[in-house]
């Protein structure tokens, strides 16, 4: 069973990394929202290294998978995602400022691997950083008030990817923090889903809401 729910995420994310880059060329702009990138993007390198250096297992293959397709993604977000900010920050800003978050997320991942050790930290961090990524996902549906960079086949795929390591650590290892940190991604990811199903429903909300004021802040 843990093996079926390992795979089982592992294509979900696969599947939300292949759209994301997809999209991500094709709206030009970036389909994960920045913090959450970060996060992961260091999660992701910082434990297929440490797959490699103690051995490989079916989740180590799956994260050395992901790290490779967050290096395009990132590549988006350095690419498109200065035209997602207001015109006052210029492009060396922007620079400083990706940097910034690149090595702040890289120094929280090694915070939590201080603090816990390595497997613990990386269920702890990487249930936290998904939990931001769920909320941060409805904030860049509100915020570009459109479907731009954003696709049901991500959101159902970020789902299921969360809830199957919710069932393994969650349910099946019996941990409290992990089931309530899965149980509240699944509420956030199920209104995404709900937001994105309205929208595909009514066209022309979202357009009346830009054309009525207020400029976007994209997270």
């Amino acid at each position: 069973m843990n093996l079926f729910l390992t795979i089982l995420s592992g294509v979900a994310w696969t599947t939300v990394y292949i759209c994301a880059i997809r999209i991500g060329f094709r709206d030009k702009t970036y389909a994960i929202p920045a913090a959450a990138l970060g996060l992961n993007f260091a999660w992701e390198v910082i434990y297929s290294v440490h797959s490699l250096s103690t051995g490989l297992s079916v989740q180590g293959v799956i994260n050395i998978a992901w790290a490779l397709a967050d290096v395009a993604i990132v590549y988006t977000f350095f690419a498109f995602g200065r035209r997602e900010l207001p015109g006052f920050l210029t492009r060396p800003l922007f620079i400083g400022w990706a940097v910034l978050l690149g090595l702040a997320s890289f120094a929280v991942q090694w915070l939590f691997i201080a603090e816990f050790d390595w497997d613990p930290a990386s269920r702890y961090a990487a249930f936290l950083q998904n939990l931001l990524m769920s909320g941060l996902f409805i904030a860049m549906f509100a915020a570009r008030r459109s479907l731009r960079g954003q696709s049901l086949v991500i959101a159902v795929a970020k789902w299921i990817g969360t809830l199957a390591p919710t069932i393994t650590f969650g349910v099946l290892e019996s941990s409290l923090f992990i089931l309530g940190i899965g149980v509240l991604c699944s509420i956030f990811d199920l209104t995404y889903i709900g937001l994105l199903l309205w929208s595909k429903k009514n066209p022309g909300a979202l357009s009346r809401d830009r054309d009525s004021g207020g400029l976007p802040a994209v997270p």
